[in-house]
């Protein structure tokens, strides 16, 4: 069996740690120097995922935008863009939605039985549908995506999957970003829901690397022993 992906949990949150707020229009944290910085980072992966509720608030295109990064992936013989994969239990997702569109490469549905048959008609050409059992498990994904040749996977949220990646232990990396912002909401989604870690002493994570961006600041942390350590916060192409 390949193995698993080396994992990058990316996210920006708020000083009282939120992912965003309540309201219907996304709330953007990142400025623009750190939003380029996840460029070069996307740029560096095989593939990039969400969660299906990110697909449906957010509509997120998942790609590379910087011409450059993406003329640099082509010229090593890969897609302009990482390939752009998702979870779902339900057969919500619509082909219209900008991970499907652009014509970079195969988008992958990881989807529960019970809604494989609905989200392969629904979506048709616009994707690969896999079955991934009665719910979609990260390890499972995980492991699916290594055989698919995946060796760098970076995840972008929302709540749910970066608590489920955190909760199984798949993680290597996590960037986080601090924004100058309170949301101050409770009901706001944050970094983590109801993580249920193994009892006993809680290991510390080590704290790799701060960089002023801006008003923001980037913390990454080593989750891992196969942490990599570079210049351009996770991205080695």
């Amino acid at each position: 069996m390949a193995e698993r992906p080396y994992t990058v949990l990316s996210c920006a949150v708020s000083l009282d740690g939120c992912l965003d707020d309540t309201t219907d229009r996304r709330l953007v944290l990142s400025n623009e120097a750190d939003l380029d910085r996840v460029d070069a980072v996307r740029a560096g992966c095989d593939a990039i995922l969400v969660g299906a509720g990110t697909v449906r608030a957010d509509d997120p295109r998942l790609a590379v935008r910087d011409a450059g990064r993406r003329a640099r992936r082509v010229a090593q013989g890969l897609a302009p863009t990482p390939r752009k994969v998702t979870l779902t239990r339900h057969p919500g997702l619509e082909p219209n939605r900008a991970i499907f569109a652009g014509g970079d490469g195969d988008p992958l549905v990881y989807c529960a039985t019970s809604a494989v048959a609905a989200t392969r008609e629904r979506l048709g050409d616009a994707a690969t549908v896999v079955d991934a059992g009665a719910s979609p498990r990260v390890c499972w994904v995980s492991d699916d995506l290594a055989a698919r040749g995946v060796r760098r996977l970076m995840v972008e949220g929302g709540q749910d999957v970066l608590t489920q990646f955190l909760e199984a232990g798949v993680v290597d990396e996590l960037q986080l970003v601090v924004a100058p912002v309170v949301v101050g909401d409770p009901n706001a989604p944050r970094l983590s829901a109801d993580v249920r870690m193994p009892s006993g002493p809680r290991p510390r994570a080590l704290l790799a690397e701060v960089r002023r961006i801006q008003d923001v600041v980037l913390l990454r942390y080593a989750l891992s022993v196969r942490f990599e350590q570079d210049d351009q916060g996770g991205t080695t192409r």
